[in-house]
């Protein structure tokens, strides 16, 4: 019975429903595919953007436990210069926060703490590069299927306005081709904002870090007035 209910549910359906979906992007006509193109580069955009970031972010975030511990052994040894050579070997922000502040030793505490906060205002616009774009192509994306969908909707009613013969058929079909750029807009919009909100937790993570070993440094230079 499921056999015989299937094979009528075939012989109603149309065969040009089973076209592939590159076949029904170049039914849209030029404003279609021109719409469809920007949306696969925003698409390919935002997947770099998000991996470079990911894996930058990732890095940034990798703390050497025992860091702040060697840094304050070569302080207490007054091995300024071997805390500094720490410092360059280790490729991390909060590691380039803390030789600032090695720099600076001998100055004032607040001034010392201004150095440091300079630096880590820098690494986190540098955390947060390309991440204002990724928050605009999951905005944009959206917006520019749906423009899709309008003029392809205009367009298909100025066909049924124009012409005579015009079949409820070919009206549906040329709406259920508008409507694939905003299925496609909105897919690589929802994409795009959640790896947005997901890269800028993992930049908080990091900031958070950073403020914790500040914290640690700033607490090492005053042990020994202690």
């Amino acid at each position: 019975m499921l056999d015989n209910l299937f094979f009528l549910f075939q012989a109603d359906v149309p065969e040009e429903q089973y076209e592939n979906f590159l076949s029904l992007i170049l039914k849209g006509g030029t404003l279609g595919v021109v719409i469809v193109g920007i949306l696969l580069v925003l698409s390919i955009l935002g997947l770099f953007i998000f991996f470079e970031r990911y894996f930058t972010i990732k890095r940034a975030g990798k703390i050497d436990e025992n860091f702040i511990n060697n840094i304050r052994s070569s302080v207490a040894a007054g091995n300024i210069e071997g805390a500094k050579a720490l410092c360059k070997t280790t490729d991390t922000p909060v590691a380039r926060m803390v030789e600032k502040g090695l720099t600076r030793i001998g100055k004032p505490l607040k001034d010392i703490d201004a150095a440091i906060e300079n630096v880590g205002n820098l690494e986190l616009f540098k955390l947060e590069k390309n991440l204002s774009s990724l928050a605009s192509i999951s905005g944009a994306a959206p917006m520019i299927g749906f423009f899709g969908t309008v003029t392809g909707m205009i367009l298909a009613f100025r066909k049924m306005a124009t012409e005579q013969n015009v079949t409820p058929d070919v009206l549906a079909g040329g709406i259920y081709v508008a409507l694939i750029t905003t299925a496609v807009g909105l897919f690589i919009g929802i994409l795009s904002f959640a790896g947005y909100n997901l890269l800028v937790a993992s930049v908080e993570k990091v900031v958070f870090k950073m403020e914790r070993t500040t914290m640690e440094f700033m607490d090492l230079l005053q042990e020994p007035a202690n």
